[in-house]
Formats: C-alpha cells, structure tokens, sequence
C-alpha cells in the first residue's frame, strides 16, 4: 500500500487519469436489441409494450406512477426524453422492430469515472428473452470500452428482490445498504448498493458475449449455459 511522506497509506496514484467524456445520445447495436435515443414519438409504441403486463406492478419502485392513459405517458416520455442526465434510451427489439424497454445512464460523474444503470423498466415483451441481459451488455460496454469509466453502478431499493436478484446475475458486486437515503411516493427507501469497476469488466464482457452467442442458445430459445455458470470459468476458457 502506498504511503504519503508522512507515512499514512493513500490510494494508488493514477499519474494518467483524466476525466472521462460524458455519454452522448446515439444508437448502440446489438444482435437482439438496440439501444436508441429516447424520443416523445416513441410513447404509444411504448405504452402498447408496458401495457402487454397483466397489473401495474411493474412501476411500484419506479419514481414515477403509472401513466393513466397514452397522453399522459407522452407528457412523461417527453420530460424524461429531454434530460441529460438521466440520459434515458429505448430497447429495440431487432426481431420485431418495436419498443420494448427503457433504461438510462445517470449520475455522471466524468471527473471521477463514475455512473449508474438507471431507470430500469422493462416490458413484458422482454421477459424470458436475451434482450433484457442484452441491453444491459451494450450500456455496460459503452460505458467501459468507449468511455473509459472506471466504475458503473446499480442501486435500488432493499426491498426490491427482482431488482437485486439481476444484478447479482449480471455480475455486479453487492456494497452495502444506505438506510433511509431517499423518501419517494410517500415511502421511506433504504438503497441496496452495488457496482462494477473497470478492473473486472474484461471478464464479465468475455461472460456475457458467450452467453449472448446465438449458440448458446437452443431451437426453442432456451439457453444451454447460464451467465452464472460462464463467469465462473477462467479468463482462458477452461
């Protein structure tokens, strides 16, 4: 561990280190999915994708309420289209050429080489498909191998199971619960912490382009090897 000249230990010295750009609004492709720049004329598309959902469960930890109708999402679309950060995007699913998701980079710090996933909120037209892990995969790598950022983070509230239980499997090291960090609709949250850092992306992304080759994958769409199992193997392969 390094010591100052006083003999206290301090971080490592980053001689190089400059600040990182600051995400741009532009399209990131994938094989199942594309990431696009949110858009107010993307809203009925949108609604008719959130809409696909049996109840409005899906919004209980999103800031937001559910939109009564596809006027009142437009108006909610263009607010959150306008913002730079968030910088929001739009799941494309390249199959059917339709909306299917949104999610956001956040909290950019370019000084530091810090940011957030955000804004998570797919539909269940993503359920039970590649696109969801897919669309994470390409924010991750814009964030890491374009960018240069040294640590990308997912928070949300503790009480959010499904939330944290991806995460984990995305790969994203657990840090910890801030207690009482926010109050939204009228409710307390603790926020259960996670991240990623630059020195174990290289092992994540070899995880994820194996798990995302159309080859892992069976006639019915099954996968034959889960991301769990693929980022326990060496960075060889073996």
């Amino acid at each position: 561990m390094p010591l100052n000249i006083w003999g206290q230990p301090v971080g490592d010295s980053l001689p190089d280190w400059q600040p990182r750009p600051t995400p741009q609004r532009r399209t990131l492709e994938g094989n199942w999915c594309r990431l696009i720049p949110l858009q107010q004329e993307q809203a009925p598309g949108l609604y008719h994708a959130f809409s696909q959902a049996s109840d409005d469960s899906h919004w209980t930890w999103l800031p937001m309420e559910p939109p009564r109708d596809v006027d009142a999402f437009t108006r909610q679309l263009a607010q959150a289209a306008a913002t730079d950060d968030p910088l929001h995007f739009t799941v494309m699913d390249n199959a059917s050429q339709r909306p299917v998701g949104t999610l956001a980079l956040m909290r950019i710090v370019p000084q530091h080489g810090v940011m957030e996933v955000g804004h998570v909120h797919f539909s269940a037209l993503m359920q039970r498909s590649p696109l969801s892990t897919e669309a994470h995969w390409l924010l991750m790598q814009y964030a890491f191998n374009e960018l240069g950022y040294r640590r990308y983070e997912w928070k949300c509230d503790s009480l959010n199971a499904p939330s944290r239980r991806a995460a984990q499997r995305l790969g994203f090291q657990y840090e910890g619960v801030f207690r009482q960090a926010l109050v939204y609709k009228g409710r307390n949250r603790d926020t259960a912490w996670y991240s990623i850092i630059d020195s174990e992306w290289p092992h994540l992304n070899t995880a994820f382009q194996r798990w995302l080759s159309p080859a892992n994958f069976d006639g019915q769409g099954g996968q034959r090897q889960t991301l769990e199992a693929l980022r326990q193997r060496s960075p060889t392969g073996r």
